[in-house]
């Protein structure tokens, strides 16, 4: 049975998407409860409570779920699981906090950089735990940077699902530093809704989608450290070969910005691909750019079906920027080819975009990254619409290696020097004049 917050939010979109059929539903009046407090948790920020949450996740998973409550107060805590058909409820003034102890985030197999290896466990994670919820108004709060800065093993994330359907998380905040907040891998039917996200510093992603289906993020408010909101699929053959996209992805009516690098970020990892995506009615803002589409040899897979419309990006030195051929780690077993080995790009559609201090409108590469190195030309980007779009920007746009390009209502001003710098891209509104935006 769909929630009814969830028709309600799927009937507006009329996007041709298969989006989230099911999410976990509202817990009910008569679902059962158990207070973390009844069973043990002390709530004065320095005494572990880690047992006594973990003892009430576990109660309602076995009584065949309901709520896990948390009243208000101060929880230290180390790693806890969720159960199917489980509700984790903050309330109003309740705050979980991670531990500093590396200890009480025990060793797990996860995927960290695209690849499956060993990480500490999230501080609230679920496996292969259907209808699954983290509802607010409280807030999680993350262990001190000596845990979440540990790379080999990867540290605990704040949030990490995996193998789930029926996701819901709505109406909390997350604090943390130096490693993504939340991470959804491999899920189907996630919604995210009302969260709030404040990291810092680089790796401090705010949501990592990681080869889910039918994804709605709405509403959201996230200033990440790292990529405000990244959607990948793992790297490397392996992943290709699994052949789990990040796909049926909607964006909508939130506030992102990175402090580091991108408001939304596609790829690097994404050999499993990344398609059918829709961003709307958002204002990004990131440190480098407001959208960045990005990969390398090796990875293969495909980007496409990708569009934004009614979008604000400020006061961020890119609108689109593109590197299909240097970003990223190499895979432990890249995919071969002279062709096969670059991501496949295309299908790309921006409309109706207001652009306020922007550097450059669009660019791929930079620095010593030239844009015919940027997108390969033995796979050029296929498709990619711009139409509608108006504000200032210092530069305009260079790419190399597009075809079907279809540039409409480009109205940009303030820019100097031309306003299209192409080489080998071909499509229709490509012949406006070299005349400055002054």
């Amino acid at each position: 049975m769909q929630s009814p917050f969830l028709s309600a939010a799927l009937a507006g979109l009329a996007l041709g998407l298969t989006l989230p059929a099911f999410a976990a539903a509202p817990t009910s009046p008569s679902a059962k409860i158990f207070n973390i407090r009844t069973l043990g948790a002390i709530g004065d920020g320095t005494t572990k409570d880690t047992a006594a949450v973990q003892k009430a996740m576990d109660a309602c998973a076995a009584a065949g779920g309901g709520e896990v409550l948390v009243p208000a107060g101060s929880y230290l805590i180390g790693s806890v699981v969720l159960g199917a058909n489980t509700t984790l409820q903050l309330d109003q003034g309740a705050t979980l906090t991670g531990s500093p102890d590396v200890a009480d985030y025990p060793l797990v197999q996860g995927r960290f950089e695209g690849e499956f290896t060993s990480v500490h466990r999230a501080l609230v994670s679920a496996t292969k735990a259907d209808h699954v919820a983290i509802t607010g108004p409280g807030a999680l709060v993350g262990p001190p940077l000596a845990v979440a800065a540990l790379r080999r093993p990867r540290g605990p994330v704040m949030i990490e699902l995996e193998e789930c359907t029926g996701v819901r998380l709505e109406d909390f905040t997350v604090h943390y530093q130096r490693l993504w907040s939340v991470h959804p891998l491999l899920c189907h039917d996630v919604v995210v809704r009302h969260v709030t996200i404040r990291s810092s510093q680089s790796n401090g992603d705010g949501i990592d989608v990681d080869s889910c289906s039918g994804v709605l993020i709405e509403q959201c408010d996230i200033e990440g450290g790292d990529d405000a909101i990244s959607l990948k699929s793992g790297r490397g053959l392996a992943a290709m070969k699994m052949d789990r996209p990040t796909e049926n992805v909607v964006i909508r009516n939130c506030k992102l910005a990175s402090s580091t690098f991108a408001a939304i970020g596609l790829g690097t990892e994404m050999s499993g691909g990344i398609r059918h995506v829709r961003i709307e009615n958002c204002t990004l803002s990131g440190k480098q750019n407001g959208i960045y589409i990005k990969s390398r040899d090796g990875r293969g897979g495909y980007m496409e079906d990708i569009s934004g419309e009614n979008l604000t990006v400020s006061n961020s030195p890119t609108f689109i920027g593109f590197d299909l051929a240097t970003k990223g780690i190499q895979a432990v077993d890249p995919v071969p080819g002279d062709v096969e080995k670059w991501a496949r790009v295309g299908q790309l559609a921006f409309r109706h975009i207001k652009v306020e201090n922007v550097a450059d409108l669009i660019v791929a590469g930079g620095g010593r990254v030239t844009p015919d190195m940027a997108i390969p030309a033995a796979r050029p980007i296929d498709g990619f619409v711009l139409a509608d779009i108006t504000g200032t920007c210092r530069r305009g746009i260079t790419l190399a290696n597009v075809v079907n390009a279809d540039f409409r209502d480009v109205k940009v001003t303030g820019f100097t020097g031309p306003l299209l710098t192409l080489t080998n891209v071909k499509g229709s509104g490509l012949d406006q004049p070299p005349a400055t935006g002054k």
